[in-house]
């Protein structure tokens, strides 16, 4: 048998639970979501404040823990208004078609062992309400949903501002999806299954962060894009959208825009730790001398400790790094992110083939470094010869004259193009190359002689 073996699908578990333990699940992950969401808050703002030399809040609650409760009262009691040429109907469901397929993501997680290891009022059951053998396919489409309802929000405000904001977050949210999905597709191949039960189950000896680990740093790339935060905020740039594709809402329409953000963040921080963390399984010190570690109810400890520390890893970029322009993160959403994603999926699929077919493991590392040498190499005499071209091209650019340029040629002001330059801006010249006029001719000196007569 290989090392490496596909991960069994096996879902018969699923589904034999009576409805009112559904409806009980359910309501857990609703409020597991809510609760993370609430915690979230709270500990952003102490972070980036202990980051900034800043208090934080302290007013609301023991240390300011109650501070996120606070707010979501104060959005609530907010006067509610809808904007006079907004579509209305539209403007109103919009937050909702946000907020819902944020919540939905969460049903496939598993939060414990794909077996009956826990008793709920004395019925045995698993710890994850549900899976399904597209599992993964299924958050892809839930969270795909969820941009309709920032586009929509933008759209149907009637202003300018917030149609800037939608569109931006439109192009941004699919740009990074193809990467996010070219590092699911890592996972599959290597789990050979999409089921997320299966896939945590196939990390039983190692997880995936070590066997996948550029499909890991690409996921958390994707995923700090795809949730709007900063470095990657975007639609929301105070400085050129006033408040992005949300300016035009208030009250707890506005409110849901912020728990979709937020609980975006818990549902991507939950997959990330399904798929390349172990998922609920405990890290290989606790699991090596204690067996019962990956039993009971310890799993979910394990879980909720995982998600924390991916949130807690939003907070620390957004305190750490600047906001990059919209090019620079579109640039590297399709010239980097893409690219090396389907780089890296091809030499996956390239090893899994390897070592279905009973190739020994240095003969694939042999190969596999061999082929990525090469196109190292190919690029490396690539980005000479580009390098040579631009060089001569800027060579070329600076011996040419200038192009004349009027930037007020269509009869509004216009930037220059690369290679054109403005016209020089007409100056006073400096007083020691100004002509002394006085009345009478240049000559100054029968001007101090009749002077000093009269003196």
């Amino acid at each position: 048998m290989n090392a490496v073996q596909l991960a069994a699908e096996d879902l018969s578990l699923f589904g034999r639970d009576p409805w009112w333990l559904v409806l009980l699940k359910a309501v857990f992950c609703f409020a597991f979501l809510m609760v993370t969401v609430l915690v979230s808050i709270v500990m952003e703002r102490k972070v980036v404040g202990w980051m900034q030399l800043r208090i934080g809040p302290n007013r609301h609650g023991p240390w300011g823990f109650l501070q996120s409760l606070a707010d979501g009262i104060k959005l609530m009691l907010k006067e509610d208004l809808i904007v006079k040429r907004a579509d209305k109907v539209v403007y109103v469901l919009a937050p909702v078609i946000a907020a819902i397929p944020a919540f939905m993501a969460i049903a496939v997680i598993p939060f414990g062992p794909a077996a009956d290891e826990v008793s709920i009022f004395g019925v045995r059951t698993t710890m994850q309400l549900t899976d399904l053998p597209i599992a993964m396919l299924y958050v892809l489409a839930v969270a795909s949903v969820g941009i309709y309802g920032i586009v929509l929000a933008g759209w149907s405000s009637g202003s300018t501002y917030p149609l800037l904001g939608g569109l931006r977050s439109c192009a941004q949210m699919i740009s990074y999806e193809i990467a996010m999905g070219a590092a699911f597709a890592s996972v599959f191949l290597y789990s050979g299954s999409m089921s997320t039960s299966a896939i945590v189950e196939a990390q039983a000896d190692r997880w995936y962060i070590v066997l996948l680990p550029v499909s890991f740093i690409i996921y958390v790339v994707t995923m700090v894009g795809e949730t709007n935060r900063a470095p990657f905020d975007m639609p929301e740039s105070e400085g050129d959208l006033v408040g992005g594709f949300n300016t035009e809402y208030s009250s707890i329409k506005f409110a849901m825009f912020m728990l979709a953000e937020y609980v975006n963040m818990v549902t991507v921080s939950a997959v990330s730790v399904t798929l390349f963390l172990g998922g609920w399984r405990a890290p290989a010190p606790i699991s090596t001398y204690w067996e019962g570690a990956n039993h009971g109810w310890w799993p979910l400890l394990w879980f909720v400790i995982k998600v924390q520390l991916l949130l807690f890893f939003f907070v620390w970029v957004r305190g750490t790094l600047p906001r990059v322009r919209y090019d620079q993160l579109m640039k590297l959403g399709w010239k980097v992110l893409i690219p090396v994603s389907v780089v890296w999926l091809m030499l996956v699929a390239t090893v899994r083939a390897l070592r279905n077919e009973n190739y020994d493991f240095g003969r694939i590392v042999l190969y596999v470094g061999s082929a990525v040498i090469v196109v190292l190499l190919l690029s490396f005499v690539a980005d000479l010869f580009r390098d040579r071209r631009s060089k001569a091209a800027e060579a070329s650019a600076k011996a040419a004259p200038p192009a004349a340029f009027d930037p007020m040629a269509g009869g509004f002001p216009v930037p220059p193009l690369p290679g054109q330059t403005l016209p020089p801006v007409p100056r006073r010249r400096p007083r020691s190359e100004r002509e002394l006029i006085v009345s009478g001719g240049t000559n100054t000196d029968s001007d101090r002689e009749e002077g000093a007569e009269n003196v």
